[in-house]
């Protein structure tokens, strides 16, 4: 039998700033991500940031696309505005890529994929705002995809404590390991 090498990821998913807002009501909320980033870094684990935002014009927008839709209409959310830069609480190193996306999905419409077939990543961490939103879509994709996943229940926010207990509890352990952002870092030694 061949021996399984693990190279491992973490992605902090749409942690910027017009979603953070909406999110996370007290900074205290991001001391997970905070501890998690922290922790890969110590550990020599790649950090990718990822974040959802559209070219001037809007053309990856389709007006039959109910979530992103409204967005041609009020404006902004675009790569350049200050709603779509990650968070300064979780600011990445000038090493550490930050990835666009144009759906809900971290692979969507994004060269995250290229980036981890390339650094031979087969295993990803994950964390992110929204747990029914980018935690869900990205996870479905990469099980599809047959990448080794775990999910960090405490570096992950929903708008609906009750639909992020269901897919921490029953939904995610299907497909990937569910642990605390403490007893992920207790592995990592």
């Amino acid at each position: 039998m061949q021996k399984q090498n693990k190279k491992t990821a973490l992605l902090v998913m749409d942690l910027q700033n017009g979603i953070v807002s909406r999110f996370a009501e007290n900074t205290e909320m991001l001391k997970p991500f905070q501890k998690a980033i922290e922790a890969a870094r110590e550990n020599h684990i790649p950090v990718i940031f990822v974040r959802v935002g559209f070219s001037e014009g809007y053309p990856e927008v389709s007006q039959q696309n109910k979530a992103f839709s409204a967005i041609t209409k009020y404006g902004g959310m675009t790569v350049s505005d200050s709603a779509t830069q990650i968070h300064d609480s979780v600011e990445p190193k000038p090493n550490e890529p930050v990835i666009t996306k144009y759906r809900v999905s971290a692979f969507a419409g994004s060269n995250l994929e290229i980036i981890l077939r390339s650094q031979q990543i087969d295993s990803l961490v994950l964390s992110g705002i929204s747990t029914s939103g980018v935690i869900l879509s990205t996870l479905r994709e990469a099980a599809d995809k047959d990448f080794s996943l775990t999910v960090l229940s405490d570096a992950c926010l929903d708008a609906d404590p009750e639909v992020h207990s269901v897919l921490i509890e029953k939904v995610f352990p299907r497909q990937a390991e569910v642990q605390t952002v403490d007893t992920w870092i207790g592995t990592l030694n």
